[in-house]
């Protein structure tokens, strides 16, 4: 291995764990949301189809953005997509966090999945 091939391959290990980091938050997101599915209906008082909107809600805005993310990627650069992406997943969670009932929860599922 010549010394550009290994200039190349360390400078990618780093990328390759932060892009492999953001995929597995999202997915533990995801994940892990089922097991707090029934601690959520009990606090916000809600039935348990309408706390299955959470998880709904998450996968029918990732198959909205799906073709959307196709359009954005012919515009922007893979960084400036995945920084936006992550911060808006954030976001979506910050609110998620500080949630005091359903319709805050709901909200910040719709920018989690937007961010994913």
């Amino acid at each position: 291995m010549s010394a550009s091939d290994t200039f190349h391959v360390e400078k990618r290990i780093p990328l390759f764990i932060v892009l492999l980091s953001g995929a597995f938050i999202t997915i533990l997101n995801q994940t892990l949301l089922g097991t707090a599915l029934p601690p959520i209906m009990k606090d916000l008082q809600v039935s348990e189809s309408t706390v299955q909107w959470l998880q709904s809600i998450f996968m029918l805005v990732n198959g909205i953005m799906i073709p959307i993310t196709a359009f954005l990627i012919e515009r922007y650069t893979s960084r400036q997509l995945f920084l936006t992406a992550m911060s808006i997943f954030a976001l979506g969670t910050l609110l998620c966090a500080v949630g005091v009932d359903f319709s805050m929860l709901l909200i910040g599922r719709v920018l989690q999945a937007a961010g994913a």
